[in-house]
């Protein structure tokens, strides 16, 4: 194993606001994505916030997936990080952006415990005064 794990990061837009609003449907969609990868369920919690938002983890033996989404603006942030080479976290990440129907997807795939890597930023900006 070249890796401890892999973690990925994505950035959902266009999503169906129903789906990113209902938090049963998102439990059951992120449940069904672990198991999905062919990770083991461990544990499973999410939050409906009023008036609108989902927020959520599923536990697997293997780490983690999450999400926070805002349907006021069609977006869900997820992560899915996986230990170990067994479990694949695209295979998780693509079910969630499918089935929350997301119309456009930025991921990003960081390897983890592999000691420090280079990450370039984005975009730089001063947003402060002095």
């Amino acid at each position: 194993m070249d890796t401890m794990g892999r973690h990925v990061i994505a950035e959902l837009w266009q999503c169906n606001i129903d789906r990113l609003n209902d938090v049963t449907f998102i439990e059951r969609t992120f449940v069904n994505a672990a198991l999905e990868a062919g990770a083991e369920v461990r544990e499973v919690a999410f939050h409906k916030f009023a008036p609108q938002g989902v927020s959520g983890v599923v536990i697997i033996s293997e780490s983690h997936l999450t999400i926070h989404s805002f349907p006021e603006h069609g977006y869900a942030s997820i992560d899915v990080y996986t230990c170990g080479d067994i479990i694949d976290p695209n295979v998780a990440s693509d079910y969630i952006a499918r089935e929350l129907g997301a119309g456009k997807s930025e991921v990003v795939e960081v390897p983890r415990g592999i000691g420090p890597i280079e990450v370039t930023p984005l975009k730089t900006e001063e947003t402060y005064t002095k």
